[in-house]
């Protein structure tokens, strides 16, 4: 479990403060510093699992952790969280 941690380029957040990163912690576990949250087995396993899912048609995370970003009628990608930008890939 720890090197899922260590491979992943966007750490999970804390499902239970929704606020800070979790952290391996031990065997198959991962602990949020900040409330203390401590996840493992199943749960955590869930989590991992989704958080490799692509991306569903329509709804993008933003890096600052707001879990959808708006699709604006020129498709653009906008947060209504930091009101940061991002440009599709392609071009439609």
């Amino acid at each position: 479990m720890e090197e899922a941690f260590a491979t992943r380029s966007h750490p999970l957040t804390c499902p239970f403060c929704e606020a800070h990163e979790l952290r391996a912690f031990g065997h198959n576990s991962a602990r949020c510093d900040s409330c203390g949250g401590l996840l493992s087995g199943a749960l955590l396993g869930t989590l991992l699992r989704i958080s490799k899912l692509p991306d569903a048609v329509g709804g993008h995370a933003c890096e600052c952790g707001h879990p959808e970003m708006r699709r604006l009628p020129d498709g653009v990608y906008w947060c209504p969280a930091c009101g940061s930008e991002v440009m599709p890939i392609s071009p439609r």
